[in-house]
């Protein structure tokens, strides 16, 4: 069977990735916001709840995780990308076009004739993390690149029509935002600080929208490996973890045990398509901010 690295929103445009994630959001959120005319002549900065202390390695393993989960579950948001059918035109082909010979009898007609058809819609569906109050969401681009509309729901069942902020393919990094204010906005953690054998939580909506519907999903591991750039990839920096990850946690949150944001789901190794523990987060850094 063959090895590949899988994203997980197969039918839209596939991206690369790495990179200073919240730098990203603040220079994109803020050109948008100065270049909203209806704002004030001044425009505020994004504001982003940022924690860079290391975490706690006493060796010791707790029982649960359900309080950081109960934290970290309502910042995690479903996002659902719809690309419209569009009109297409093509040329029915015809074998032997210069032929002289043919074209004796069917004339110059034969060389093909335009033919315009539909395609169909497709939707792709994955995850978010909201990083402000005020309703700015980071994912990965390939989750809503070309998309025509992109709706959030958020863990409560809220529903809202998102707008893309700004997006780059080559680092897989995309900001929406929602209309919307006093949301569960992530605490932020620096991405440089996490070691391996530190323990994550992956955070999303693996298998949304296939028959099953799982909905919004924990799983747990260890940090594998960081600054992984050994892909074939063009830009790589990714943060490797054993955490269960399935199509559908696109764009969703990996987690510290203080259930900081430390990095963004975006890829599996697989030779089947579903997680086989080698999973890889784009990494978030407060110095970007």
């Amino acid at each position: 069977m063959k090895t590949t690295l899988s994203r997980f929103v197969p039918h839209l445009p596939r991206a690369l990735l790495t990179g200073a994630v919240l730098l990203a959001i603040a220079s994109i959120a803020a050109s948008d916001k100065a270049a909203d005319k209806n704002n004030s002549a001044k425009a505020q900065p994004v504001s982003l709840a940022v924690d860079d202390r290391p975490v706690a390695r006493d060796g010791k393993l707790g029982f649960s995780f359900a309080p950081i989960v109960k934290k970290v579950a309502p910042s995690v948001v479903k996002i659902t990308a719809t690309v419209k059918g569009k009109e297409v035109r093509t040329q029915e082909f015809f074998p032997g076009l210069d032929d002289p010979f043919f074209r004796r009898f069917f004339g110059e007609d034969l060389r093909g004739r335009n033919r315009t058809y539909r395609t169909p819609p497709q939707q792709g569906v994955g995850s978010g993390v909201l990083v402000t109050k005020d309703g700015y969401i980071l994912t990965n681009n390939h989750v809503v690149d070309e998309a025509d509309e992109v709706k959030v729901v958020l863990q409560d069942g809220r529903e809202f029509t998102a707008k893309v902020i700004g997006k780059d393919p080559k680092t897989d990094v995309a900001v929406v935002k929602v209309d919307a204010k006093d949301l569960a906005a992530i605490e932020i953690a620096d991405s440089d600080k996490i070691e391996v054998g530190d323990l994550v939580l992956a955070i999303g909506n693996p298998f949304t929208g296939n028959p099953a519907n799982i909905g919004q999903s924990v799983t747990m591991g260890l940090v594998s490996a960081t600054g992984r750039a050994t892909l074939g990839l063009d830009y790589e920096d990714f943060i490797q973890t054993d955490a269960a990850i399935n199509p559908g946690n696109s764009g969703g949150a990996l987690v510290d045990t203080e259930g900081r944001l430390i990095g963004i789901n975006t890829a599996i190794f697989s030779r089947s398509g579903g997680n086989q523990g080698i999973g890889f987060a784009i990494p978030v850094t407060s110095r970007a901010t």
